[in-house]
C-alpha cells in the first residue's frame, strides 16, 4: 500500500535518486530541453519548479547569498547554480509557477518506456511565443468577480458610440450624394 507515499521513487534508494535528480536538473538548466522517460520528467518537474522559484525571490544581498546556497545544496554545479540565476531567473520573473513543460514522445523501442521531453517554458522559440511575449510585456492581472457588472457597462457605451457614429457617416452619405 502506498500510505502517504507522494515522490515516485524510480525504483532506486535515496542517494541514487538524488543524483540522478541533481543530473538531470542540471542538464535541464543547460541545455533548457532534455529528453528522458515520463517517470523521470515527472519527478524532475517537482524537483526543480521550488528551485527556479528561489531566483525569483532575490530581495536583499543577504537573501540571494543564501538562495544561492540553498539551489547550490540541490545541484551542486556552479556552473548550473549561475546559469539559473543569471539566464534563467530574470527570463521568468514575470511567471506565477509552471516553468516547465513536458510532451510525450511515444514509446521508446528497446524497452517500451514511455518517452517524455521537458523543457523550460520560456526558452522555446517555437511553441508558444506570442504567449511568451505577452506575458513580459505586461504584468499578471488579477481579477475579481465582482468587477463583471462594470465591464458590461463599459461595454455597452462603447457599442452606443459605434452606432452614433455610423449613424453620423449614413446622414453625411444622404447629405452629399457626390461622395
Amino acid at each position: 500500500m502506498r500510505h502517504g507515499n507522494k515522490n515516485n521513487n524510480l525504483s532506486r534508494t535515496a542517494s541514487h535518486r538524488k543524483a540522478l535528480l541533481m543530473n538531470l536538473g542540471c542538464q535541464l538548466i543547460t541545455f533548457k530541453r532534455i529528453t528522458t522517460t515520463l517517470a523521470k520528467a515527472k519527478a524532475l518537474r517537482t524537483y526543480i519548479e521550488p528551485l527556479i522559484t528561489k531566483t525569483k525571490h532575490t530581495a536583499s544581498q543577504e537573501s540571494i547569498m543564501h538562495n544561492h546556497r540553498i539551489v547550490f545544496s540541490y545541484l551542486n554545479d556552479k556552473a548550473a547554480v549561475k546559469e539559473l540565476f543569471t539566464v534563467v531567473g530574470p527570463k521568468v520573473a514575470s511567471r506565477p509557477g509552471g516553468y516547465t513543460r513536458i510532451i510525450k514522445l511515444g514509446a521508446r523501442t528497446g524497452d517500451n518506456a514511455e518517452i517524455a521531453m521537458i523543457e523550460l517554458v520560456d526558452f522555446n522559440e517555437i511553441y508558444g511565443n506570442s504567449i511568451v511575449k505577452a506575458a513580459a510585456e505586461e504584468p499578471a492581472k488579477k481579477t475579481r468577480r465582482s468587477g463583471a457588472g462594470k465591464k458590461k457597462a463599459a461595454d455597452t457605451s462603447a457599442v452606443e458610440e459605434a452606432t452614433e457614429v455610423k449613424g453620423e457617416e449614413a446622414t453625411d452619405d444622404k447629405a452629399n450624394p457626390e461622395a
